[in-house]
């Protein structure tokens, strides 16, 4: 790990990433790719020393309340959190200026902030963005090793939802040749019902492949596939959308399962909810109450 100052925390559309890089290692992960200009190992991850004086400058000098967003390009639970505690600290400040917050993980250290979470739920909204990609357990360990495994993540989304937070599912990304079966979907969205999430987001059964995050995926392809590197290459060449060849039945199947089930799967309609900032005590009352 390595300390850096930096000059902003919220991006335009209020979201932050108070680490930069990821030990989670997650073979697939776009935050690799060349595009996002990150000047220093992936694993040797930056903390941004004066994140928590920035962001609470900033939350004093917003007009108007809203939702604020982490875990866009790092996971805010890698386990360097447990030592540096920024992303308590942030849901601290956002509580304490009365913010929404949602955040996207993969791991149940989320539970670890329950009581920051369920404040702020209790006076504006906070929802937990999930990933899940795969239901065998033994091959979410070759596919994000670092992490806990999809039960351990189901378990936290339920107890997420006993205790009264809302819980959206991204459900990507599907590996062809690898977690692209009905099996799997069904399996997953099985967990997704059992939790009773809110929405599942997934924009179609691939993954995407740009410069240094396709370097590093084929590079795992070679360690934990033998010969699946070639099949991608003879398959999709050098394209940056990669879309499983049963990308049309697996999509109709993840369709009509949360529909049967009340689960919100219309990305535009679950995008619109993590954005929308709800005040619950603003109560207005009338003059002839």
């Amino acid at each position: 790990m390595h300390f850096a100052k930096v000059k902003g925390i919220l991006s335009s559309s209020n979201g932050m990433n108070l680490y930069r890089g990821c030990s989670h290692g997650c073979i697939y992960c776009d935050s690799r790719s060349k595009c996002y200009h990150m000047e220093h190992d992936f694993e040797d991850i930056e903390i941004k020393e004066n994140a928590i004086e920035l962001l609470e400058h900033t939350l004093k000098r917003k007009r108007s309340k809203c939702m604020l967003g982490m875990g866009a390009m790092t996971d805010p639970y890698i386990p360097l959190e447990n030592e540096i505690g920024n992303v308590r600290k942030a849901l601290s400040l956002a509580y304490q200026y009365g913010f929404g917050i949602t955040l996207i993980t993969k791991s149940n250290r989320v539970l670890r902030d329950l009581d920051l979470l369920k404040a702020i739920n209790n006076e504006t909204k906070c929802v937990v963005q999930m990933t899940l990609t795969t239901a065998d357990e033994d091959l979410c360990k070759k596919i994000e090793p670092n992490v806990c495994t999809t039960k351990e993540r189901v378990a936290a989304l339920k107890k997420l939802h006993e205790e009264g937070i809302p819980t959206v599912i991204w459900l990507c990304p599907i590996l062809p040749f690898i977690n692209d079966t009905e099996e799997n979907i069904r399996e997953l969205l099985e967990y997704c019902i059992e939790a009773k999430v809110y929405g599942v987001i997934n924009f179609g059964m691939g993954l995407t492949l740009r410069e240094g995050n396709r370097e590093y995926f084929y590079s795992q392809l070679d360690r934990l596939f033998p010969h699946m590197k070639e099949k991608y290459i003879q398959a999709y060449g050098m394209q940056y959308q990669i879309s499983s060849p049963k990308n049309r039945e697996l999509m109709q199947l993840f369709h009509q399962l949360c529909e049967a089930n009340g689960i919100v799967h219309d990305n535009k309609k679950i995008f619109k909810y993590l954005n929308k900032f709800e005040n619950k005590n603003n109560i207005q009352l009338s003059l002839f109450d």
